[in-house]
């Protein structure tokens, strides 16, 4: 087996891991903890400063994600051209090339509007009605993507795997 291949699916697990681990602890810890009437005075702040520390790091690790899963088409035989070809959007590697695009899409648009229109708005207006529509919103985008990313990760290992 070719070590490239393997460390490109080393460093593409990698990057799913953290991604999705972040993803994971941002929804289920962060959010609801910041949900406390104690810490509600804080939660704007510390939301958006991890939000935006989470932003980069989750980035660099949605390029390693799409990076080395090019990579790991290409060892497994795949080319460009290969995505011409009906076929290959019919199957389980269609469908997660399709999650991964829905990811990235979702994490464009909460990142780069959802996320800092709510972050700005809860320094601003916290209370007002717009507010929290803004934080829901994103607060929705954040679950799904978290599903999409678990998706993607069992259709990854229906790829590798198939299907009991």
């Amino acid at each position: 087996m070719n070590i490239l291949y393997l460390i490109c699916v080393w460093l593409h697990i990698l990057a799913v891991t953290v991604w999705l681990g972040g993803t994971l602890f941002l929804v289920l810890v962060l959010v609801p903890l910041m949900r406390r009437p104690g810490l509600q005075n804080q939660a704007a702040t510390l939301i958006h400063e991890v939000g935006l520390r989470f932003r980069r790091v989750g980035w660099i690790c949605l390029i390693v994600i799409v990076s080395t899963g090019v990579g790991n088409l290409y060892f497994r035989g795949y080319r460009f051209s290969s995505l011409s070809d009906g076929a290959i959007w019919l199957g389980v590697l269609g469908l997660k090339l399709l999650v991964v695009i829905l990811i990235v899409l979702v994490s464009l648009v909460h990142d780069f509007w959802a996320g800092p229109r709510a972050s700005a708005l809860m320094e601003t207006r916290p209370a007002a009605p717009e507010t929290r529509r803004s934080r829901r919103l994103a607060s929705w985008m954040g679950r799904l993507n978290l599903l999409l990313g678990l998706a993607a990760v069992a259709l990854g290992v229906i790829l590798v795997r198939g299907l009991p």
